[in-house]
């Protein structure tokens, strides 16, 4: 690969030969690029930690009770924000909280997991039942054990999504839509479109004017 597109540094190591090294943020670059990533390179170490990072405080927020605020702090920790306009009920399981972005008045309900690797991004407004699922991350098909790519998902203004619900790798939820309980989102959904099914297809279009928020 070429030097400028792998931002890395020839470093000359204790044998005579050359190792390469990785600046900081070089395997976000790759995911917002939409990968591939490979586990296997000294890269990949820094999501890593992110993920230990992000697996400890959510366990650590797990385990207070639902009415000690204290869990709060932990969720502060992973997002590295203030959540005074934000809720969201434990149990909550996220891998990467330096990946996730929330909009004002965002509403998460207990038992989500963010595979949020590829970036997620609730704007505000946002609604989830119990039981959400975020995927922003897959194998590749013919190197699964190795090899990662990546896709952003983004929820618009004030959608809802239902309980139960499989947002794919790379899908935008349009604002004010809704999405049905058990439906597995794989493509795009429009503003004000009500999806359902697996996988998910518009099954009506709600009316902008009659919107209240």
């Amino acid at each position: 690969m070429e030097a400028d597109k792998i931002r890395s540094i020839n470093i000359l190591n204790s044998t005579g030969g050359y190792h390469m090294e990785y600046e900081n943020g070089y395997v976000y670059e790759l995911m917002d690029k939409g990968g591939p990533t490979k586990v296997t390179e000294p890269y990949f170490k820094e999501a890593v930690n992110e993920m230990m990072r992000a697996r400890t405080l959510c366990a650590k927020a797990n385990a207070a009770l639902p009415d000690d605020p204290s869990y709060v702090r932990y969720l502060e920790e992973l997002f590295g924000r203030k959540l005074d306009d934000i809720r969201i009920l434990t149990p909550f399981t996220c891998d990467f909280g330096n990946r996730v972005k929330f909009g004002k008045g965002v509403f998460i309900n207990h038992s989500a997991i963010l595979s949020a690797s590829g970036g997620i991004e609730f704007e505000d407004g946002v609604m989830a039942a119990p039981g959400l699922r975020i995927a922003t991350i897959n194998h590749d098909m013919y190197d699964r054990h190795t090899t990662y790519t990546y896709g952003k998902v983004l929820v618009k203004k004030n959608a809802w999504l239902g309980m139960g619900c499989t947002i794919c790798p790379g899908v935008t939820i349009g604002k004010y839509a809704v999405i049905a309980a058990g439906a597995v989102v794989t493509k795009d959904v429009p503003d004000y479109a009500v999806v359902g099914g697996v996988p998910a297809k518009v099954i009506k279009m709600l009316d902008p004017e009659q919107m209240k928020d």
